[in-house]
């Protein structure tokens, strides 16, 4: 069984990022801490200070992980003024920000064309930065079972919530706290987190870094929708997310 599951809710400014690290036994998933990162401290060491020697790790990121496959073919033979036939939803959207946009009405950022391309290249830069701090490998997990100990997916937290029933509408905004504080009740019937209610609704990257943990659940659990293309999400990341069913008490 997986031992640790840490949200992580990335960003290009190291006090945006949130982190979350949830421990899991057979009696549930608890959330120990939830906070944002400090400017004097990186991601990377918080992380490889909470994995420490624990047998199993999985990592749970709120970024794109990979660049539409097209858009890397087309630019690889692109010279300055020449037109690119691709529409543009194909060269900028992965196959994975189509899939979500059907399943729940909600397309995620464009990695191929938006600032969140910034984001992902932070997260990118975490993930090996943590690979050499604990001196081994981190790889894309594709299955509940994987064989490594510490792995990562990654995952879309407004994808997760919508797939529970949540209403989005306003939680984001520093004025948002009521909207966090709905939100982290539903989370409370997934998660064992109500001793950091406080530190969790106070910020939505916080929020979000949990979002992040019980997305992971539900790919430990076997909940998550796998690939359609399988080969296409090597290249381009995949977002794991369960099945729109409105119900955060299963």
């Amino acid at each position: 069984m997986t031992d640790l599951i840490i949200g992580v809710d990335c960003a290009v400014q190291v006090n945006r990022v949130g982190l979350a690290l949830a421990r899991r036994s057979t009696f549930g998933c608890r959330v120990v801490e939830a906070k944002v990162c400090r400017n004097a401290t990186t991601p990377a060491e918080v992380i490889a200070e909470w994995i420490g020697d624990s047998a199993r790790v999985l990592l749970a990121l709120d970024a794109p992980l990979g660049w539409p496959a097209p858009l890397g073919d087309a630019l690889s033979k692109h010279a300055a003024g020449v037109q690119i036939t691709e529409p543009a939803n194909i060269l900028f959207r992965r196959n994975t920000d189509r899939f979500i946009a059907r399943l729940t009405g909600k397309t995620p950022l464009d990695v191929g064309a938006d600032r969140i391309a910034r984001t992902a290249h932070s997260a990118l830069f975490l993930l090996d930065d943590l690979r050499r701090r604990l001196g081994e490998p981190i790889p894309l997990a594709w299955a509940p079972p994987f064989k490594e100990r510490v792995a990562t997916i990654e995952v879309y937290p407004a994808a997760t919530l919508l797939a529970y029933g949540a209403i989005l509408r306003g939680y984001k905004a520093d004025a948002g706290l009521a909207e966090r504080q709905t939100i982290f009740r539903m989370l409370e019937k997934r998660l064992d987190c109500s001793t950091l209610a406080v530190q969790v609704c106070a910020r939505a990257d916080i929020l979000d870094a949990v979002v992040c943990v019980l997305a992971a659940v539900d790919f430990l659990e076997g909940k998550a929708i796998p690939p359609d293309q399988s080969q296409l999400a090597l290249k381009e990341g995949w977002i794991w997310v369960r099945r729109p069913n409105g119900d955060l008490g299963h």
